[in-house]
């Protein structure tokens, strides 16, 4: 069975209009494909998967050899606001653009539950 991108693609548009200072997010495969996104008219939806797929391997690499667990959460702040990468198991990872004025709590909880969602639509 395949992945259900329509599916997918329902979730991220859901969340990203439903979401307060989310700018965009995309679903992504782990070798950096894209599956599904809702990102800015300046966000290249193959570079931001690429790019996504680069800093969750180097990550994971931190995670086990300096910390001794696993990724689960990537996050990335600048002046502007937030990027935000999020391990949906081993076909997906959820990456959210937030801006500056984001309450990272709510958004955190908000990330956890579209994570749920995916997760159960990738079987």
């Amino acid at each position: 069975m395949g992945i259900n991108t329509q599916k997918l693609s329902h979730l991220v548009q859901n969340f990203v209009s439903t979401t307060t200072d989310v700018l965009g997010a995309a679903i992504v495969t782990p070798d950096g494909l894209p599956l599904a996104s809702s990102l800015p008219g300046s966000v290249a939806e193959e570079r931001i998967s690429a790019m996504s797929a680069t800093m969750l391997s180097l990550g994971e690499r931190i995670s086990k050899e300096l910390l001794g667990g696993q990724t689960s959460r990537i996050l990335v702040e600048g002046d502007d606001g937030y990027s935000i990468m999020t391990d949906c198991g081993p076909e997906a990872v959820f990456i959210v653009l937030a801006g500056k004025d984001a309450k990272q709590g709510a958004l955190y909880l908000d990330i956890g539950r579209t994570v749920t969602q995916i997760k159960v639509s990738l079987g």
